[in-house]
């Protein structure tokens, strides 16, 4: 039976895969939000579930807790670090950080570094929803992942994703020799509730007739995230790669080749996290 943690999981493609994952071979632990949403489809697909708000690390710390008191000795096959969104100002979490690095990045990173003796142990797999935005949108500084000297909506989920892909990158550098793999994938532009409280221009996409010509349903995004979940790293998919959809490409953001970068991100995150080297 494959141990299967999936974030986001209350809504949108999230939701979508666990629909699709429901299966007496997968062990599904849910994450959301909303613990009204995340029960429901809870009940839906045989899961467990739980809560956590990823703009509180303490939260995600809880839930690192819950997840490895319910998955014992068993580990974890794979993590999908799915939950996201794009937000509409600068105006810090309770931790002090940019919200939308917090709930895209950091967050994820913390859940991840917690849960990496459960992962090591099932040689697991390590997948997270990006974004085609991290070509378009980043430019990370990690001296101001909270875009302090330019914020704007677009750039702060830009820098998120591509963090997203940085930190597959560097979880294959530092891990993969140990049996842990990890990548990253766009996985459409979804007909979801993304970026309806934010105040990004992509606000009007989703509220708007066009959204029916130019994005996809949540189930086709859903399938996508399902395939890297259940594929076999190596074989099915690269681990430390970046792909598109399913396809692998070299289409990145030029900052994705900067082995230099991925470390100073890595520890920065590291630091503001407050997990240990």
């Amino acid at each position: 039976m494959k141990t299967i943690v999936l974030t986001g999981a209350s809504d949108g493609i999230g939701a979508a895969a666990a629909r699709q994952l429901s299966a007496p071979s997968n062990r599904l632990i849910l994450v959301g939000r909303s613990a009204e949403k995340t029960r429901a489809v809870a009940e839906e697909t045989g899961a467990t579930w739980f809560t956590a708000d990823f703009a509180r690390l303490d939260d995600v710390r809880a839930l690192a807790a819950q997840i490895t008191d319910a998955v014992g000795d068993s580990g974890i096959d794979v993590l999908a670090n799915n939950a996201g969104g794009i937000f509409g100002d600068p105006t810090p979490t309770v931790d002090g950080f940019e919200k939308t690095m917090q709930v895209n990045h950091l967050a994820p990173f913390l859940l991840t570094h917690l849960l990496l003796p459960a992962l090591l142990r099932s040689r697991g797999a390590v997948v997270n929803t990006s974004s085609i935005a991290h070509r378009l949108f980043g430019h990370l500084d990690v001296d101001d992942l909270d875009n302090a000297r330019r914020f704007s909506p677009n750039k702060a989920y830009g820098d998120a994703k591509l963090a997203n892909v940085l930190f597959a990158r560097s979880l294959h550098t530092k891990f993969h020799a140990d049996g842990l793999s990890a990548v990253a994938f766009h996985p459409g532009t979804v007909q979801t509730n993304f970026a309806s409280d934010s105040s990004s221009i992509m606000r009007l996409l989703y509220r708007t007739p066009l959204k029916h010509l130019m994005l996809i349903g949540a189930d086709k995004g859903g399938a996508t995230l399902r395939w890297f979940i259940e594929g076999t790293p190596d074989e099915t998919w690269f681990s430390g790669a970046y792909y598109d959809e399913r396809v692998l490409t070299t289409k990145v953001n030029p900052q994705v080749d900067d082995a230099a970068l991925a470390e100073a991100l890595w520890q920065r995150s590291a630091a503001l996290t407050g997990i240990r080297p």
